[in-house]
């Protein structure tokens, strides 16, 4: 089994879309106007309207109402990042912090209140792990 994506449901997936755009660096591929993804070669994030719900389940998904996931990006320099997003980044919840696991870690809110992680390894254990 792979995880192949996560999949975000939102009231405005334009918006949502040019956000991840700019804050990852990675174009998206739309499918339809309710529907598009982010394929960082790692992952891909979905972005999905709410129009998109019914066809699962109605009522399955809310946009803007996760209060457990944090979606986690590894970037090369988590500081040289967070220097390029302040001024677009409305919410960040922690600055650059090192993690007690190694990583360096930035968390902030995507415009619908997702919690977002830009992380860096810093510690041998850390790098080794995320290795490529």
């Amino acid at each position: 089994m792979d995880l192949v994506s996560i999949r975000i449901i939102t009231s405005d997936v334009a918006r949502l879309v040019a956000f991840y755009e700019r804050a990852t660096g990675v174009p998206a591929t739309w499918a339809t106007e309710d529907f598009a993804e982010l394929n960082t070669g790692g992952g891909t994030l979905a972005i999905a309207g709410t129009r998109t719900v019914p066809l699962f389940a109605s009522g399955s998904a809310r946009p803007a109402d996760n209060h457990s996931v944090i979606i986690e990006f590894l970037v090369d320099d988590v500081d040289r990042v967070h220097g390029n997003l302040t001024g677009f980044v409305s919410h960040f919840v922690n600055e650059p912090t090192t993690m007690p696991w190694g990583n360096r870690s930035l968390l902030f809110r995507d415009p619908d209140g997702n919690l977002v992680n830009f992380l860096t390894p810093v510690t041998p254990a850390a790098i080794q792990k995320f290795a490529r």
